[in-house]
């Protein structure tokens, strides 16, 4: 083959490659499965930024709660934690055995169950609980609880005071200076009622 003819062979088969053009591993070509993927994709939020939050789950209402539940066996009351959360006092009563019946609510005035005495509530409310059955001691009329926790850290409770354990009833009274929604929750395994008021 003469130069000419060589040079002009080598020439056709360079302009093929150029139009062919060449591709590398891991390169996306239009249309590709991965391109289709990001392609118009929005951006992911920059660096830094807070995810948004959830409205904290807060207790809503006031009105009266009564649980019935009847049983040969009173529960007994063996404490009562307290608690400050995001929007809310907490007040945790412990029991050893099932839990009792219950009604939680407000209250102007308390008296002593029992002897009637008037409790003093320095113009304050109360959210009454009345636990039944239930009892605050032993066989042998030894206290399982007294009274109690002072609430000094809890914002919206100011004392918690027990105003009865008689006859399979126990009362226990969360004093504060206004009325303001609260929840009950009931737990298990041990038992408990959980009682949320909200600041």
């Amino acid at each position: 083959m003469s130069p000419l003819l060589r040079a002009a062979a080598a020439c056709a088969c360079g302009l093929a490659l150029v139009a062919c053009g060449t591709q590398g591993p891991g390169t996306a070509t239009a249309g590709s499965p991965s391109e289709r993927a990001t392609a118009g994709s929005p951006a992911g939020p920059e660096s830094g930024t807070p995810a948004p939050t959830a409205p904290a789950d807060l207790p809503t209402s006031t009105a009266e709660v009564a649980v019935e539940r009847g049983g040969a066996e009173p529960a007994l009351v063996t404490g009562v934690r307290t608690g400050r959360h995001d929007g809310f006092d907490r007040v945790v009563v412990d029991f050893a055995g099932p839990l009792p019946g219950y009604t939680a609510q407000w209250a102007d005035e308390l008296v002593q169950d029992g002897s009637g005495e008037p409790i003093d509530l320095d113009g304050d409310v109360a959210l009454h609980l009345l636990l039944t059955p239930a009892d605050a001691h032993t066989e042998d009329g030894e206290p399982t609880w007294t009274a109690g926790p002072v609430a000094g850290s809890l914002e919206v409770v100011s004392r918690i005071v027990k105003t009865g354990d008689f006859e399979g009833r126990v009362g226990i009274a969360l004093v504060m200076t206004s009325r303001t929604p609260f929840r009950v929750k009931e737990y298990t395994g041990p038992g408990r009622l959980v009682v949320d008021v909200r600041h």
